[in-house]
């Protein structure tokens, strides 16, 4: 069996599909939906980039991984989803980037220049297309067709309307998987790891065009001045946060998401189309989700930030050729922490120790098992302090407070910060987030629950063995086959 596993950075589970926004036309994810699984109400843990692949790769919440931002360095000996592969006989092959930072531990040194960023290639996988921060690769393509392109990825990347489809960023890394491909045996694994649809908000080519502004639905709106909390009134005054506030420039913003979102589709329709033109489509497990979403104007931010759902809902798509009858949409809270566990049961291999998440195969199955009443996520912030010296010294120099945890249920969605204050939304007397529940029962319960949640889920990679002579306990499989 091959395995596609692939990321699209950015992406809202709420903005495409049936049950999604029906303006935006994904017929190659409509088509993985029809024959696989669709996850309505899967979550990532973590933003932005780097703590959101940390949980998708490692299988484990950010309390426990500790990759907070984007440049605190991945912990070497975790397993990820290359070394889960690779367990399973697979070459786990890379398209795109993983923003994993090297563990300084492992590093030669201070001087060592791949301390230097966080970009770097998740241990463990093979490289088929290496695509930095800097998008150089892509780049230098670009000049060589001609093009006259601005130093750095953003300014190349809001060029993208005046381009071709095929030189897009997302054509580019798709032709080159292509290629690789065609070189393959079946029995690959590759992990298609596209940018977009992240900002800057700039569609390529035709999809540029392809939503009309005056078509699209207004975000919701913030809460009234007197009701923020203080970190979200913060959001709103900076500039990397804050959505327009002129409504015809939200409106462009949110059709230029829209056409990013489907021209990544129509490039996964270029993959899908070559899979079954080798006769392999009926033999590739397919995996596409998100390391984060996207707040779209909602609550009056834009990027992955903050408490709200928007930046951690995300797209969550499962396609196993092999699995004949079952439920199509699973409406269970699910997680990015699942999706190692759950791949390492189709590959038939152990789940990790470490593992925060649980295989979703049962739910893939319809079957009734115990299961998570609440979606967990989480937001650490220290980075605007490590990085600010100014900033840094108008706080408590402990960064550990700087910080957020959400478990989000069917009536209230419950917010914990660092520094002791809390929310708590009703969301069954208002689902958009802006009415805080005066029930103090009802948040104790919730508060309870993400208590249990953390005290569950302590890291525990050996915790669940004993040093005796007979071996009692969950012991790494590798010491017991």
């Amino acid at each position: 069996m091959n395995v596609l596993f692939v990321t699209l950075d950015q992406f809202r589970g709420d903005s495409y599909g049936e049950a999604g926004h029906l303006l935006v036309r994904t017929p190659n994810l409509d088509r993985v939906a029809r024959e696989g699984v669709r996850l309505e109400r899967h979550f990532s843990q973590a933003a932005p980039c780097a703590p959101g692949r940390a949980a998708l790769y490692t299988g484990t919440y950010q309390m426990n991984n500790r990759v907070v931002a984007n440049g605190t360095p991945l912990r070497a000996g975790l397993a990820n989803l290359a070394s889960v592969a690779r367990e399973a006989g697979y070459d786990p092959t890379l398209f795109g980037y993983t923003d994993q930072g090297l563990d300084p531990n492992q590093s030669a040194g201070f001087d060592d220049p791949r301390l230097d960023n966080y970009d770097g290639v998740l241990p463990g996988m093979s490289v088929g297309l290496y695509l930095p921060e800097s998008q150089a690769g892509w780049i230098q393509y670009l000049r060589e067709k001609g093009y006259e392109v601005e130093s750095g990825w953003a300014p190349a990347l809001r060029g993208e309307p005046e381009r071709a489809v095929e030189d897009s960023l997302s054509g580019f890394l798709t032709t080159r998987y292509l290629e690789w491909l065609r070189d393959q045996e079946s029995g690959w694994f590759a992990h298609l790891s596209y940018l977009r649809p992240h900002p800057p908000y700039a569609a390529a080519g035709e999809f540029a065009t392809m939503y009309d502004p005056a078509d699209v639905t207004l975000p919701i709106s913030a809460t009234d001045a007197q009701y923020r909390h203080p970190l979200h009134e913060v959001a709103l005054t900076v500039p990397a946060s804050a959505a327009p506030t002129d409504e015809g420039e939200m409106r462009r913003l949110r059709a230029q998401y829209y056409g990013m979102i489907s021209e990544v589709d129509f490039q996964l329709g270029r993959v899908f189309e070559a899979i079954d033109a080798r006769g392999e489509w009926h033999d590739t497990l397919i995996v596409i989700t998100s390391d984060h979403g996207e707040q779209l104007g909602d609550h009056g931010l834009i990027e992955k930030l903050g408490f709200f759902p928007q930046s951690y809902h995300v797209i969550g798509l499962w396609r196993d050729p092999r699995r004949k009858s079952g439920v199509r949409n699973v409406q269970h809270f699910t997680e990015n922490v699942d999706l190692l566990p759950t791949l390492c049961d189709a590959l038939g291999i152990n789940s990790p120790a470490q593992c925060d998440g649980v295989s979703l195969a049962p739910l893939f199955a319809g079957t009734e098992v115990p299961w998570r009443t609440h979606a967990h996520y989480e937001w650490d912030y220290r980075t605007y302090w490590i990085n600010d010296k100014t900033a840094r010294d108008t706080v408590d120099w402990n960064l550990s407070r700087q910080n957020l945890a959400v478990s989000l249920g069917e009536q209230t969605a419950y917010v914990q910060f660092g520094d002791g204050t809390f929310l708590c939304f009703d969301l069954a007397a208002d689902p958009t987030w802006r009415t805080e529940c005066e029930d103090v029962s009802r948040v104790l319960a919730v508060a309870q629950e993400q208590l249990v949640w953390r005290q569950e889920h302590l890291e525990r990679a050996m915790t669940d063995m004993l040093l005796r002579t007979n071996r009692p306990g969950r012991w790494p499989a590798a010491l017991v086959q």
